[in-house]
C-alpha cells in the first residue's frame, strides 16, 4: 500500500453495522439506496440489523427481507436475526438453530437482552447453532429516561444523561456468560472507557470476544454537542476521557472493528432537537475520510491499521473469507462533506461541512 498519498488500491470494506430499515420503514431507507450509499463509499458487504418490521425473528419473517435484499441490494447484505421475538430484549428466545443457515448472526440492537438467564440461554443456543451473538449491550434501568451522556453538557444544559453503566455493566455481564457458555460474542458500538478495559481484559483470558466502535465516538465528545438532533445517537457521545480509551483502544488492538452504525430517519425525525429526535445518524459515506483525515493523516493510526479495522478484521470475525474486491481511493481528494449529496435518504450527520481527504473513485464488484 501507498500510505502517502495518491490514488490507491484497498480491499473493499465491510460494515458490521447498518440499518437499511427495510421493510416495514422505507421512507427512513432502504435496501436500493442503502445499498447503494454502500457500494459509492467502498463497501463490498453490510450486515443489517433487525429492527425492521416484520422482525426477523422466524423463517417466515426473514423471507420477506431476503426477498428484498435479492432483488434491490448493490452489494451483499447479510441480514441479522433478533435474539429474542419481536426484538423485545426480553420474552421467547427466537429459534436459532432453524435461523442459523441463513442469517449471519444474533442481535436484538436497539436493546440490551435484559435477563441474565435468557442471556446464558441465548449463548448457549446461539454456540449450539455455531453463530455469534452481536450484543447491543444497555441495562434499562440504568437509563433514567436519559438521551444524551450524563456528563458535563448535559448538567450545564438541562438534559437528561444516559449513565456510563448502562452500557459497561451489561459487557460486564455477558463477558462472564461468555466465560461460562463459550459462545463466539461481539460487542457492538462500544463508548466507554469502562468498556474498553472490560474487554481488553476477556481478551487477555482468551475469552471469544471481539468488539466494534464507530466513527463518532473517535472523533466526537460530549464537549461538541450542539441543541441539534443531528447529534443524537445511541450509545450517546461519552465524555473526553472515554473517546481518549477509544483511541487507545484502536491503537493496541483492543477494539476489532469500526462500524458505522448507520442509522437513517426521516428530516423531520431528526429536526426535533437533542430530547425528542431519533436516536441515530448516517455513516457509511462519511466513514473512511473522516477516520482517514483526522486518524491516519494526524498519525493517531497507520493506513495498514484504518483498511485491518474496516476490511479485514470483520471479513474475520464473520468468516466473509479473503477479500477479492478491491477498490481505488484518491487518498489526496479535499473536499467538504455535503449530505444533501449523499444517496443515502438519511442526511442527518454532525460531520456535514468538515473538510476531508480521500474518495473512493473505483467500486470493482
Amino acid at each position: 500500500m501507498d500510505y502517502k498519498g495518491g490514488i490507491v488500491s484497498l480491499p473493499a470494506f465491510v460494515d458490521m453495522h447498518v440499518h437499511f430499515r427495510e421493510p416495514g420503514f422505507s421512507y427512513k431507507e432502504s435496501v436500493y439506496t442503502g445499498s447503494r450509499a454502500a457500494l459509492a463509499a467502498g463497501y463490498s458487504d453490510v450486515f443489517t440489523m433487525p429492527n425492521v418490521n416484520p422482525v426477523p425473528d422466524s423463517l417466515e419473517h426473514l423471507r420477506e427481507q431476503l426477498a428484498i435484499i435479492e432483488r434491490d441490494a448493490a452489494v451483499r447484505v447479510h441480514p441479522y436475526a433478533s435474539i429474542t421475538v419481536g426484538q423485545k430484549g426480553c420474552g421467547e428466545l427466537v429459534d436459532f438453530a432453524s435461523l442459523a443457515p441463513y442469517v449471519a448472526g444474533f442481535s436484538d440492537d436497539g436493546r440490551g437482552v435484559q435477563d441474565e438467564g435468557l442471556m446464558r440461554e441465548a449463548m448457549a443456543r446461539c454456540k449450539e447453532a455455531g453463530s455469534i451473538i452481536v450484543a447491543h449491550c444497555e441495562v434499562d434501568k440504568l437509563l433514567n429516561g436519559g438521551y444524551i451522556h450524563d456528563g458535563g453538557y448535559a448538567r450545564t444544559h438541562g438534559h437528561r444523561g444516559i449513565s456510563s453503566e448502562s452500557e459497561w455493566r451489561e459487557i460486564e455481564r455477558d463477558i462472564r456468560l461468555v466465560e461460562e457458555t463459550g459462545c463466539r460474542f461481539h460487542v457492538c458500538h462500544i463508548s466507554t472507557k469502562e468498556s474498553v478495559e472490560l474487554i481488553r481484559e476477556a481478551k487477555k483470558k482468551g475469552l471469544p470476544v471481539t468488539c466494534e466502535t464507530a466513527p463518532h465516538y473517535l472523533l466526537l465528545c460530549d464537549e461538541n454537542l450542539r441543541e441539534d438532533g443531528w447529534w443524537k445517537m445511541n450509545p450517546p457521545l461519552r465524555g473526553i476521557k472515554d473517546k481518549e480509551a477509544l483511541i487507545s483502544g484502536v491503537q493496541d488492538g483492543t477494539i476489532d472493528v469500526i462500524a458505522t452504525d448507520h442509522a437513517p430517519h426521516a428530516e423531520d425525525e431528526k429536526n426535533r432537537g437533542l430530547e425528542k429526535s431519533a436516536f441515530g445518524i448516517v455513516g457509511l459515506e462519511t466513514a473512511f475520510p473522516l477516520l482517514y483525515t483526522y486518524m491516519v493523516r494526524n498519525g493517531v493510526i497507520s493506513l495498514e491499521r484504518l483498511v485491518e479495522m474496516m476490511s479485514l478484521k470483520p471479513r474475520d470475525i464473520m468468516r466473509l473469507g479473503e477479500a477479492k474486491e478491491m477498490i481505488e481511493v484518491d487518498l489526496d481528494a479535499r473536499y467538504m462533506i455535503d449530505s444533501s449529496k449523499f444517496v443515502s435518504k438519511g442526511k442527518a450527520t454532525p460531520f456535514n461541512g468538515w473538510e476531508v481527504y480521500g474518495k473512493v473513485t473505483k467500486t470493482a464488484l
